[in-house]
């Protein structure tokens, strides 16, 4: 069947027009002010007049949980709360049970998602000290990349920002997108060791940024930058948390002649360290969401283009795993399915543009990972889309809330922004809170050279 979308406000590459779409064989066919079609077969008409359309959200950094920790969520509940959020595609992290350290545990889960996930999909492949030789063997066409994030790289120390000897190795040798996260070590222990001093187990939240510090951010940051320059692979920096780092990175090329990119995750750009008085443990990431003034510096980097992409880093935790002291309680926090809704109210306040938002969401995100056919809307593109009413407040509560772990940071949270409807390769995957759950989504495709 065919579908054309009709009078929608399509958000795409800077621009905003009315136009229809129609949608044939999972791509856009054809994209026009007015589509009259007379061709054979049935076909869907969709009003779309005063709603807009977005090419579908893709997210390049989610803990799905699955295996090993399905008690927190798992491809398919994941990826349901994911499409009910406007995210299309995702590309999932390493740190699961087992870690996702060799092609066969990698190629598990491409399994495991073929036949459940909603949302098109890819799986980044885990780095530690021992498996750099099975790392070089991922296919860039169609694995999204390679990343420590989550994994401990030396027994139960560190990760791999830590280990420069290694990193110029990594660097040295490997064709793939490399994706770190960057927190120095040493300074991290110091600042526990003297907080617990203070404090002994009961350390108070608002305290995670002064622990988990800008220094101790800035310092591995820069370490790694150096090396990588070195070397001009691709390098990619997940949530990245402080305007001092913003600001080491540069905005003099487009986004495809870069060779080293970064993100800021929707809660980094929400919350501050004013929230933790109120929020605690349910706004404890790593790196730790802090100040106002690096929350205001990360939307200033993405609007002047230091910083590239907007990402998630969902990673849903039972409440009970939350509901401990600062040592015990552990980090991280469900986000996909209300990180669009979010990042829409900063457009309602005038903060950022539409088309900056979709352009940090989706259209650098595929330009970041050269991914093929998808991050627009454009003629011959999968027809990942999201059709959205801007003037449609709800409020999030736990009955409308589809993680596994069944709460958000952003409970009792109002949005004026609304989903309607969340296309998945030409199919309608979620309606008005609806979720078609016969569709699955496909494995990402990449362009073999990053």
């Amino acid at each position: 069947m065919k579908t054309i979308i009709r009078n929608a406000c399509i958000v795409n590459e800077g621009n905003n027009n009315v136009a229809d779409v129609l949608i044939s064989n999972e791509r856009i066919e054809k994209i026009d002010t007015s589509i009259n079609y007379a061709g054979a077969g049935a076909i869907k008409e969709i009003n779309a007049e005063g709603l807009y359309l977005l090419p579908g959200i893709i997210d390049d950094q989610v803990h799905f949980r699955e295996p090993g920790l399905i008690h927190k969520g798992n491809i398919y509940s994941e990826s349901r709360a994911a499409i009910a959020g406007g995210i299309t595609s995702f590309m999932e992290m390493p740190n699961t049970i087992p870690n996702t350290l060799t092609i066969e545990l990698l190629e598990e889960k491409y399994l495991i998602a073929s036949k459940t996930s909603i949302a098109n999909y890819s799986f980044f492949m885990g780095i530690n000290q021992s498996n750099i030789e099975e790392t070089l063997k991922i296919n860039n066409e169609n694995v999204c990349g390679i990343t420590d994030d989550g994994l401990y790289f030396n027994n139960d120390e560190g990760i791999l920002a830590n280990y420069p000897e290694f990193l110029e190795k990594l660097f040295n040798r490997t064709e793939s997108l490399v994706a770190l996260h960057s927190e120095d070590d040493g300074i991290i222990k110091n600042n526990t060791n003297h907080y617990r001093n203070m404090y002994g187990e009961n350390i108070p939240f608002e305290l995670h940024p002064k622990i988990r510090s800008e220094e101790a951010c800035l310092t591995a940051t820069k370490r790694v930058l150096e090396i990588a320059k070195k070397y001009n692979n691709r390098l990619h920096f997940f949530h990245i948390s402080t305007l001092a780092e913003a600001n080491l990175f540069e905005n003099k090329y487009p986004i495809r002649q870069k060779r080293i990119t970064a993100e800021a995750c929707v809660h980094h750009l929400w919350f501050s360290d004013k929230d933790y008085e109120n929020l605690g443990a349910k706004i404890k990431w790593n790196p730790a969401i802090k100040t106002q003034e690096d929350k205001n510096g990360l939307l200033s980097a993405l609007l002047d283009n230091r910083i590239d992409i907007i990402a998630t880093d969902h990673a849903p935790h039972t409440i009970v795993e939350k509901s401990n002291n600062y040592f015990k309680s552990l980090s991280g926090g469900p986000l996909v399915q209300h990180a669009l809704p979010a990042m829409l109210e900063l457009v309602h306040k005038g903060k950022i543009s539409i088309e900056k938002l979709v352009e940090k969401m989706s259209h650098h995100v595929a330009e970041i990972y050269r991914i093929k056919d998808r991050g627009y809307v454009r003629e011959g593109y999968y027809a990942d889309l999201v059709i959205l009413d801007l003037n449609n407040t709800w409020k999030v509560t736990p009955e409308n809330t589809l993680y596994k772990c069944q709460w958000s940071p952003f409970e009792n949270q109002f949005f004026k922004s609304k989903i309607v409807k969340t296309f998945v390769n030409g199919n309608i995957v979620y309606e008005n809170g609806v979720i078609n759950q016969n569709e699955i989504g496909k494995r990402l495709n990449f362009s073999k050279f990053r």
